[in-house]
């Protein structure tokens, strides 16, 4: 166990360092996602008033699309850092060395996971100095944090494991982009009342995001008595469990085939 966390942490620490080497890795999509969040509430918080929202800030109803269309760019980069040692050999060469299949994988889906924390404690700070307030105080701030940690970590091991299945830089970008759509199929500007299409009320009941935005909602807004935030952390936890296997089990595939 011990061999593994070290490991763990030495391909952790390799894919942090990659990253920072290259900053315009990730400044655009914290780019992005600010421009989600400030675009969103200058245009839309007007409808706020109305009385479904019972008075709530549209800005904290807001935020939580601008740190998940974060995850989605920014652990999308996990995906990228692998396409990368596939195409010059070392991926090969990691192979050789007596580091187990899953301490490869984790090390580029963890690194991705503490990008997005980085990225979403920055907006967090945007939002206050916005006037961003989160009736649970401090300890509701770190369950928001904890939540887009995991969600991240689910969206990291998909992309990790979707690049080791097509190897190529193209397709692994495009399986990632294939989940902004899940964004706006879900409460994304509006709360579930509101939705007046049949469709999209179901598309939203299945869609995991719905689950990640009405938990930080919750905290945010309703306070600790709201089921939405055990129910946001259920979904993660089974999300991180199917797509960390998928990136294991791509791994070992990737080895097969050589």
């Amino acid at each position: 166990m011990k061999i593994f966390v070290k490991h763990t942490l030495l391909f952790t620490k390799r894919s942090l360092l990659n990253t920072i080497r290259n900053p315009f890795a990730f400044i655009p999509n914290m780019v992005i996602s600010l421009f989600f969040l400030f675009v969103y509430q200058a245009g839309l918080s007007g409808i706020a008033k109305l009385p479904a929202f019972g008075g709530a800030s549209y800005l904290a109803f807001i935020l939580p699309v601008s740190i998940v269309s974060g995850a989605i760019g920014g652990a999308g980069g996990a995906g990228q850092s692998l396409i990368t040692d596939l195409e010059n050999g070392y991926f090969s060469r990691l192979l050789l060395t007596p580091a187990s299949r899953l301490t490869i994988v984790l090390g580029p889906i963890i690194a991705g996971m503490l990008q997005l924390l980085v990225q979403t404690i920055l907006i967090m700070l945007i939002g206050f100095i916005m006037g961003l307030k989160v009736v649970t105080g401090f300890s509701g701030v770190v369950v928001v944090l904890l939540l887009a940690v995991g969600w991240g970590l689910a969206f990291a091991g998909y992309s990790v494991g979707f690049a080791l299945r097509t190897k190529n830089a193209q397709a692994a970008q495009a399986g990632t982009f294939i989940f902004f759509p899940l964004i706006f199929l879900s409460t994304t500007f509006v709360p579930y009342d509101l939705i007046e299409a049949g469709w999209l009320k179901a598309a939203a009941v299945i869609n995991p995001t719905t689950y990640v935005f009405e938990g930080m909602r919750a905290v945010m807004i309703n306070g600790w008595g709201e089921s939405d935030i055990w129910k946001a952390f259920i979904v993660i936890i089974l999300l991180c469990v199917a797509t960390i296997s998928f990136a294991a089990v791509s791994a070992r595939q990737a080895v097969s085939r050589g």
